[in-house]
């Protein structure tokens, strides 16, 4: 307990950044204004051009929506603009402040709420869907947030997550014997997800001071199979990579290699599951 309550504290405090914030630098974003938030979204989805293939809005109108981790507000505001009762839920401040901001700016309904998924305030039943991109890998308790999830999911309703891969192409080549080792417990004994040390924190999430995340967690799909032991169905799939680089010199686009090396040794597990 006295653990998880100080994951909470650091998390609070860390992702009062927006996640994405360095992507917004990278692009030359420094301010809020609406032509910036276009800005941001469009490079964004050009960036992860199959995420919304994943969370699927087409049939979300008039639905109950939940989404965890807000960041810039980028998926939350497809979310409701594509007819979702829309409620975001985030641990930090300024992510729930952006995604307020953005409803209010574009004149959208819904609304933003602090709170964690590990403790979810929303009453058990009461979701069509949840969209989790990128969060419950950093709460500290996997399980737990994949539980509440359950809890508050509808009967027929389905939830969208993104955790990143514990045997990406990136785990091999940097952590090989970390990574066969938990590859072989998985085989063995059942496996289980794995806090990242210091310098994997530092390779999948920093803030503009340099500091990594307080807590990253790395899963594989065969444990993610067992932690949704509870839904009806699950469907995976594994995205994302970088380009192929040579002193300096891409020689492979990454879209080339996105449905080539992100699809067997993604840095990233989609999965969709319905209770």
């Amino acid at each position: 307990m006295a653990d998880q309550i100080a994951t909470d504290k650091a998390n609070r405090e860390f992702w009062d950044e927006l996640c994405g914030s360095g992507f917004a630098r990278a692009i030359g974003i420094t301010d809020h204004s609406m032509e910036s938030l276009k800005k941001f979204d469009a490079a964004y989805f050009d960036f992860y051009p199959y995420l919304l293939r994943h969370i699927d809005l087409s049939d979300i109108a008039g639905r109950d929506v939940l989404e965890i981790g807000l960041g810039y507000g980028t998926v939350g505001q497809k979310l409701a603009e594509a007819g979702g009762r829309y409620v975001g839920l985030d641990i930090a401040e300024g992510p729930v402040h952006m995604m307020n901001y953005r409803m209010r700016m574009q004149g959208l309904p819904g609304k933003a709420l602090g709170g964690s998924i590990l403790d979810c305030p929303l009453r058990s039943e009461s979701m069509d869907l949840v969209v989790a991109i990128g969060c419950y890998h950093h709460t500290g308790n996997v399980q737990r947030s994949i539980d509440e999830t359950y809890r508050i999911l509808k009967p027929g309703g389905r939830t969208v997550l993104m955790l990143y891969n514990q045997r990406s192409y990136r785990q091999w080549k940097h952590w090989p014997v970390k990574t066969l080792r938990s590859l072989l417990r998985d085989w063995r004994y059942g496996g289980r997800a794995l806090s990242g040390d210091h310098e994997q924190r530092m390779a999948y999430d920093r803030n503009a001071k340099g500091q990594a995340a307080p807590e990253t967690t790395f899963v594989s799909i065969a444990q993610l199979k067992r932690m949704l032991s509870k839904f009806s169905r699950v469907a995976f799939r594994k995205e994302n990579c970088h380009g192929l680089n040579f002193l300096g010199r891409e020689i492979i686009s990454r879209k080339r290699l996105l449905p080539l090396l992100g699809r067997w040794f993604g840095l990233d597990i989609y999965l969709c599951a319905w209770k």
